[in-house]
Formats: structure tokens, C-alpha cells, sequence
């Protein structure tokens, strides 16, 4: 694994390499103090990178013009973005560069914790086309920030639906789709929501994280062509609920999650995608399925989200036997979407006789919205 990082915090070298010691990890980190050995002396300077780590001000230049040119001569490297307090703004802005973003000064376990999900990932989706054609995106969904902040708040117990509401309040955008969604047919029990806060108390804490994901999600700018937004969005809460009504338990929160985020990989450009009319758009590129499984891993999602959106539509290919969050999923967006169920997947992993009952839930689903 080559690992470079450009900026002031090579004072942190001798830390990084103590913890992959520590580790027993056998990484290369080459630190840099500006970007002119990546970008000034060609793009052969660094013949290999994995994972390019880089500071907001790199030298003279900006740490995101920095990943904008990494990602052309380096498209299958990860790119991180390290950021001081108070510089989410200008992150935000200019989050097309980055996949992952990282707290400075630079803390050895979170890097390595990054870059140990970036591996596992590899290892899940080992496919050079798949990495190069992802990684070259200009209009690359940024990370799901609230979501991600709102994953970290609700960590604890404690937390309140007033400190939800606050958290969300601070993107009025985010917040105007969240209070359209909750007094849509799907979800309204009758009364107009007209704040934020009530609209978190009617949810739930556990929808709320959905819905803040799905409007993240399919709020990107990136325009493909044929892509109905809406009805996707629609889509995905419906494939949401029902895959964790047929999952249930301990893992319903991972089934909902990786339900919602299953058709993700559609809004990038030149991915493998059919049509309604059954007519394959851009056939010689990777898999949507599988470009989304991708991005969600580059995000930091679970990789039990990651695996079960690459294969949920042949979850026969699933590393792991047995019905699980990919099945699920499987099952709940064939429902949702009118496609055929892999029956022989199901009669192999002894699920066969629950169909009936899963259909009859999805016919409800779809009522109610």
C-alpha cells in the first residue's frame, strides 16, 4: 500500500509509522511538504499511489486543485482532504476532488482505520476498470456529510430529537427537502409539518438517518441522462423499508440502509445501466451496481452496505453463504421495481417459502405511498 501525503505534517511521520509497526502493516507513506513533486515534474514523478492524503494549502497551491489534477493522473487513488475547524465551507465547495475527509493535525489511527477500509474494499471489488472509470468522475457525489454527522450523534443514546433538529438546521437546503419528504403521501400521517424539529419527532430517529442519506444521496450534481430522480428516490425509500421488514432484527438498520443506496451507482456517468425499455445504456462500462458499491466504500459506509449493493442483483455472487443484507435487499428492490426474484438463489439459501409473504408486504408498501 503507497500512501502519500503532502503538506506540514511530515513532524508526525515517526507517529504514523510507530502505529503501522504497531499494526503490523507493511505501508509505504511517502511525506511531502508541497504538491510540485506530483504535479510540477510530470505525471510519472510518483509511479504508484494508492492513497494521496493532502491538506487543505498545500505549499502554493490549494489542497483540492491538488486532488482535481491527482484524479486525472492518478484516477485509482484514493484522495483525502485533511481539514482544520472552521473549513468545512470551503470543502464543501470543491468536495468533487476529495472521497474521504480526515480531521488535521493528522491522527495515525483514523488514517489508518481509512485506509484499512480502502483495502478491504479492493479486495471486494478488485477490478482496475471499475477503479479507474469511478475515480475519473468529474462531478463525483461528495461524501454524505449530515448524514455521516448525524450517524456519529446518534451514537449516543441520549441524544435528543432537538439536537437532531439543530444538526440538521444547518443546511436550510437539506432541510426544506427533509420537511417536503415528511409531508409527502409516504410518509404523512395527516397534519402539515412546517419545522424541522416536528418533523424529526414524527420520523423517528431511525427514519430521520434515512431520509437525511436519501436526500444527500440523490441530491448530487452530477446529471446523467434518463435518470428520473424523483421516481429513484421513491424507489429507494420503498426498497428501504421493505428490505428491513424482510431482514428484521439486529441487522434491519443495515438492510434499510443499503436498500436506499442500491440504485446509487445510476447517477454516475458511463456506467453500465438498462433502461425501462430494457435496451442496455453504455454497455462496454463497469456495472452500476458495482461503480455504487464502490463510491459507498470510498465514503467509509460499512462494507456489509458496500457488499450487499454490488450484489444485489445476482446475490448468488455473495462471498458470504446464507441470506443476509444482500438477499434482502435483492428481494425488496425486485418487489419494488417489478423484476424477476432470483428464485433459485432463494431456494438455495432455504428462503423460498417466505416469497409469498414478502410480496404481499411489498403490495402493501406500495399502497400506502
Amino acid at each position: 500500500m503507497q500512501i502519500v501525503i503532502v503538506g506540514k505534517e511530515r513532524g508526525r511521520a515517526s507517529e504514523l509509522d510507530q502505529a503501522l509497526s504497531d499494526f503490523g502493516l507493511d505501508w509505504n507513506a511517502r511525506w511531502l511538504e508541497d504538491a510540485a513533486t506530483l504535479l510540477d515534474n510530470g505525471a510519472t514523478a510518483v509511479e504508484a499511489i494508492d492513497v494521496v492524503v493532502c491538506e487543505m494549502q498545500a505549499g502554493d497551491r490549494r489542497g483540492t486543485e491538488v486532488l482535481a489534477a491527482l484524479r486525472e493522473r492518478h484516477p485509482e487513488a484514493v484522495r483525502i482532504l485533511l481539514l482544520d475547524d472552521g473549513q468545512d465551507a470551503d470543502a464543501l465547495r470543491s468536495m468533487a476532488s476529495a472521497h474521504r475527509l480526515l480531521r488535521q493535525p493528522l491522527d495515525a489511527g483514523e488514517l489508518i482505520e481509512a485506509v484499512e477500509s480502502v483495502v478491504e474494499l479492493r479486495e471486494l471489488l478488485d477490478n482496475p476498470v471499475l477503479k479507474e472509470a469511478v475515480g475519473r468522475i468529474e462531478s463525483l457525489p461528495p461524501p454524505p456529510k449530515l448524514y455521516l454527522d448525524l450517524t456519529q450523534l446518534l451514537r449516543d443514546p441520549e441524544t435528543s430529537s432537538a439536537e437532531v433538529a439543530e444538526l440538521l438546521s444547518q443546511d436550510p437546503v437539506l432541510a426544506a427537502k427533509m420537511l417536503r419528504l415528511c409531508n409527502s403521501a409516504y410518509f404523512s400521517a395527516g397534519r402539515v409539518v412546517t419545522d424541522i424539529r416536528a418533523a424529526v419527532t414524527r420520523l423517528g430517529l431511525q427514519n430521520t438517518q434515512q431520509l437525511v442519506l436519501a436526500t444527500e444521496a440523490f441530491g448530487t450534481p452530477a446529471e446523467v441522462d434518463g435518470i428520473d430522480r424523483e421516481a429513484m428516490q421513491a424507489r429507494a425509500l420503498r426498497t428501504s423499508r421493505l428490505a428491513a421488514q424482510i431482514l428484521g432484527g439486529s441487522s434491519a438498520e443495515l438492510a434499510a440502509t443499503a436498500g436506499l443506496l442500491a440504485e446509487v451507482g445510476r447517477l454516475l456517468p458511463g456506467m453500465r445501466s438498462t433502461l425501462p425499455d430494457g435496451t442496455e445504456q453504455n454497455p462496454e462500462g463497469p456495472h452500476f451496481a458495482e461503480a455504487g458499491a464502490y463510491l459507498l466504500g470510498l465514503w467509509g459506509l460499512p462494507m456489509p452496505i458496500v457488499e450487499a449493493v454490488a450484489n444485489h442483483h445476482q446475490p448468488g455472487r455473495m462471498r458470504m453463504s446464507g441470506f443476509w443484507v444482500a438477499g434482502a435487499v435483492h428481494v425488496a428492490a425486485a418487489l419494488v421495481a417489478d423484476t424477476p426474484v432470483d428464485e433459485a438463489y432463494l431456494r438455495s439459501v432455504g428462503q423460498i417459502d417466505k416469497l409469498p409473504k414478502w410480496r404481499l408486504l411489498g403490495a402493501q408498501l406500495s399502497e400506502a405511498a
